[in-house]
């Protein structure tokens, strides 16, 4: 539709090179879209997101990709407690992880994003559509 929305939340630091960051989440999603997660970020056109996505009723395995245009792939997983996330960046390369106890990891998504020598690298939140919901990041690590 056109529309350029970059305001949800962020808390990130600078990271140049290759990387894998990872994160636990556990949320009390709520409302259409609440989403927690990680996010690697250029700009405001360039950059991905993927996380929990609540669509439905259902907590979703989501994984967004922006260079310009967003694309958005979503699986389904059963509302589980908690949900462990990996991003690993080689070069361009971002490819997204998803765990259900923090062991095994099932690779979701593979995307070239940016060639940029340093880009953002943190955890993210947003609730588009509803009030706000808790959500608990642990042991979020960055490993160069």
């Amino acid at each position: 539709n056109g529309e350029l929305r970059d305001d949800g939340h962020f808390f990130y630091e600078n990271v140049s090179g290759d990387f894998v960051a990872s994160v636990k989440v556990i949320g009390q999603y709520a409302a259409l879209y609440d989403q927690a997660g990680l996010m690697v970020r250029q700009d405001e056109t360039t950059w991905l997101k993927c996380g929990i996505e609540f669509v439905n009723g259902v907590q979703m395995a989501s994984a967004v990709v922006t260079r310009d245009y967003s694309d958005w792939s979503i699986r389904p997983l059963a509302n589980p407690p908690a949900v462990w996330l990996r991003v690993a960046r080689h070069g361009g390369t971002i490819e997204v992880y998803v765990s259900l106890d923090g062991v095994a990891y099932e690779m979701i998504r593979q995307a070239h994003l940016s060639d940029a020598p340093t880009l953002q690298v943190g955890v993210m939140f947003c609730a588009p559509t509803g009030p706000g919901f808790a959500v608990r990041f642990e042991n979020f690590a960055i490993q160069r």
